[in-house]
């Protein structure tokens, strides 16, 4: 049987002349943190007093002593980044120029010293660019050079740290006659029987040529065998009455192990295991009298995937651990994401990533390594490009929660309107990997899967590549020009990319910004601040709703992060009210890789900023939404958002029902004034069906005076709430807020509390930041408006004693007066 040697202690690191204990896996900054020989570089402005170490070639070395009685000794590679001579014994034994594959070599005999030198990723990056020539990027880097994380290069929310070092497990196989090289299991189910066709490639020794070989495959008791003599086998079996695998909220995630084991006359020789899940998925793509469709089906049920973008959980990749995969991914699940997208300027996740996905029922949309660059299809790029891919759908192909391969991230797009055609002059640009290369190894390997271009893309040069109408839409211009009211001018096939910035909590800046007066424009808030004229764009899109604060931090810092809250409500209660013409929204982003203003809705310590809370409200299966205009099904009403920014003709309800059984429910409607005296009222009986949406037009009596400052809606049905303030903040009347606090122990638990906010008078968009209180502290809510005489309890965990006094403090909402 096979035997593997893990090889993950006794490694340095080459400096200076110094030897310096490394972690494997790890990278050369975070070795060098633990040497005390640099500071953090997410502190401060300490990022640009590390760029060096990108530009420096590196050593890691250990001493390798085995014994092993096998025919054949090979020594794995998980994960190099990116650019290394391996030498072993004094002998090299190979090179590398991928991040992303897994390298394997023949040490058969050799022990000793272990070198693995790391050439600068500049140095291989311009090698490259020699060999093949320039190409467009939106960013000065040159991360298309190099098959390499490309937003370790900065991004528009990321630091520029240029890691290297062994950034994934390392071992040593010792094997005879036979391995198992390759292991492809083709998992569906049909009326009810689920069916796994294992295909499997054999990799075979000199003494092992010729030789009679048997494989095995078993799932839940189901076993089949075969025997062959040449390096490939296909094995098939059925599981009768296999249980269907669901994205979460729509049914269980059942999942079965997968074993196989390869054997010879004289015993077993190589096994591997992993879990699977039957389910069928099926990307719609049909032409109808809206455009052209953009919609996942799983299991035969048609899907609004409420989802979000991942990028990289750290700059520092191997910091994330199985533990903070968990933890992220379960904070996704909390905010009623079923969808994640893994962007194509990161990495293929580690097989944890997907695990908990599996687990968590969290479909997997995975881009190819491909973003905001033209990619050069030359030697040596085009051979890596295809064993990269050749070695991450093998990889990931196992896992029932991966449900869609995407080609790339908005290269199509920038190809159209980038400027970019001019520049390449006739050059190639990457058209042939997305449209050429991926679908066919996706088609080779996984038939199973769908395949898409990339994001956005209209399915043909027929069309525009972003056109909302065909496929998928990334819709950027709201948040770089407009307000979000312009979310509602359309009704995009499905939203791939949109959001709103806003800075991370108040403990991460703190952290992050040691000893500094925080100010939108003090030296540590800028250099955390990535995008281009971010500022500038989170103060329009503030003065558009608010007086701009000038002087006053914490209410600037409390305003911008509403407004990202309520844009992104604005675009997906909008979205889902259209189902299914819209069948999804994929919101910019997730998570963060580093303390930073951007469009995060878990900051880059993991804390929640109010967004996180908001997409749990409109992400959730039932959702009441007030939309502008009459015929709001028209998509051409912009005038007004729901949360003051224009009159709009009239009113619509949409009652938004993605649950699997019926909704009967009673709305009422109260057209209040400022003060919480009520003007008019009236009560809509509403009946949804599963997994449908019903708009209802707002009786004229109940909408709101659009020249009045004074008068909003509300909608109320089964604990949900919908609000309708017809003039922008800075024009309503807003009475000055009132409230009686109460802070109330929770028994037993002594680091929780209750606080208790008492209303007296309208409260909007209260928000209790209770990282104030300490680093640990969280609060169970978000934005919560109350009306006179409500009252919101809200939980915060991880807190030390709080006085009244401290809570007030910590207590923010919107209050022109």
């Amino acid at each position: 049987m096979k035997d593997v040697t893990q090889l993950t202690d006794g490694w340095s690191l080459l400096h200076d002349g110094e030897s310096l204990p490394a972690a494997v896996p790890g990278c050369v900054h975070t070795d060098l943190l633990a040497a005390g020989l640099i500071e953090d570089p997410y502190i401060g402005e300490r990022e640009k007093e590390v760029a060096w170490i990108g530009r420096r070639d590196w050593t890691y070395r250990t001493e390798v002593a085995h014994d092993s009685a096998h025919e054949r000794t090979d020594l794995v590679f998980e994960g190099l980044d990116t650019a290394a001579t391996v030498t072993f014994a004094g002998r090299t034994v190979g090179t590398t120029r991928n991040m992303h594959r897994t390298h394997r070599f023949d040490v058969t005999g050799l022990a000793g010293e272990l070198d693995v030198r790391f050439g600068s990723a500049y140095d291989e990056a311009d090698r490259v660019r020699a060999l093949t020539g320039d190409r467009p990027n939106v960013y000065p880097e040159p991360s298309q050079y190099i098959r390499k994380m490309a937003c370790n290069f900065g991004w528009d929310w990321g630091p520029t740290l240029v890691t290297a070092g062994i950034w994934r497990p390392v071992r040593l196989e010792h094997w005879s006659t036979a391995r198992l090289a390759s292991v492809r299991p083709l998992v569906t189910v049909e009326d009810g029987t689920g069916r796994v066709e294992v295909r499997l490639t054999v990799e075979r020794t000199a003494g092992g040529a010729g030789r009679t070989l048997t494989a095995a495959v078993s799932v839940d008791g189901a076993v089949a065998e075969v025997s062959f003599e040449g390096d490939e086998a296909v094995l098939r079996l059925d599981v009768p009455g296999a249980r269907l695998w669901w994205p979460r909220g729509y049914g269980e995630q059942p999942l079965y192990d997968l074993g196989v084991t390869l054997r010879d006359a004289d015993g077993p020789l190589d096994s591997w295991q992993r879990r699977i899940g039957f389910r069928t998925v099926e990307l719609d793509r049909s032409a109808d009298e809206h455009g052209t469709g953009f919609t996942l089906v799983v299991n035969g049920e048609r899907l609004f995937a409420r989802g979000v973008n991942w990028i990289p959980d750290d700059a520092f990749v191997t910091r994330v651990t199985p533990e903070r995969y968990r933890a992220r991914l379960a904070q996704a699940a909390d905010a009623n994401i079923d969808l994640v997208r893994i962007w194509g300027g990161g990495i293929y996740e580690d097989d944890a990533f997907y695990d908990a996905c599996d687990e968590l029922g969290l479909l997997v949309w995975q881009d190819f390594l491909f973003a905001c660059s033209a990619y050069p299809e030359e030697q040596p790029l085009r051979g890596e490009i295809d064993a990269e891919a050749r070695d991450n759908v093998v990889r990931l192909m196992p896992h029932p929660s991966l449900v869609l391969w995407n080609g790339n991230n908005e290269n199509l797009w920038g190809f159209r309107d980038w400027d970019w055609e001019p520049a390449l002059a006739g050059d190639s640009w990457g058209e042939g990997y997305y449209l050429g290369l991926l679908p066919r190894i996706v088609a080779e390997l996984d038939p199973t899967r769908p395949y898409t271009a990339g994001s956005p893309w209209s399915g043909s040069w027929d069309h525009h590549p972003n056109d909302p109408a065909h496929g998928t839409h990334h819709s950027w211009e709201v948040w770089n020009r407009q307000d979000y009211a312009e979310y509602r001018a359309d009704v995009p096939r499905f939203v791939a990319e949109f959001g709103w910035q806003a800075p991370p909590a108040m403990a991460t800046l703190r952290r992050a910004l040691p000893g500094e007066t925080l100010a939108p424009d003090s030296p540590g808030m800028l250099h955390h601040q990535k995008a281009e004229d971010g500022n500038g764009k989170l103060n329009r899109g503030l003065a558009r709703h608010f007086p701009l604060p000038e002087g006053d931090f914490d209410r600037w810092h409390h305003l911008t992060q509403v407004v990202q809250a309520r844009a992104v409500a604005a675009g997906i209660e909008h979205w889902r009210s259209h189902w299914p013409v819209c069948a999804g929204t994929v919101v910019w982003q997730l998570n963060d890789c580093w303390p930073v203003s951007s469009w995060a809705a878990i900051d880059g310590d993991g804390r929640l900023k109010p967004l996180h809370h908001e997409l749990r409200r409109v992400y959730a299966d039932r959702l009441l939404t007030l939309l502008p205009g009459s015929d709001s099904g028209s998509g051409s009403d912009a005038g007004g958002d729901g949360d003051g920014s224009g009159t709009g003709a009239g009113l619509t309800l949409a009652v938004v029902n993605q649950s699997a059984t019926e909704w009967r429910t009673s709305v009422a409607l109260r057209r209040l004034e400022s003060g919480g005296g009520t003007l008019h009222r009236a009560v809509l009986d509403v009946t949804a069906a599963p997994r449908s949406v019903v708009r209802l037009p707002v009786p004229d009596g109940l909408v709101p005076d659009g020249a009045s400052a004074k008068e909003f809606l509300a909608a109320d049905a089964d604990g949900l709430r919908a609000l309708h303030f017809p003039v922008p903040d800075k024009d309503f009347a807003y009475p000055r807020p009132s409230y009686d606090v109460g802070v109330e122990p929770v028994p037993g638990q002594g680091d929780r509390v209750d606080v208790v906010v008492s209303a007296h008078t309208l409260l909007r968009d209260l928000l209790l930041q209770a990282d104030r209180f300490g680093p640990s502290a969280a609060a169970d809510t978000g934005l919560v408006t109350l009306l006179p005489g409500e009252q919101v309890r809200i939980r915060v965990t991880g807190c030390p004693p709080v006085t009244e006094a401290d809570v007030r403090a910590a207590l923010f909402c919107v209050d022109t007066a």
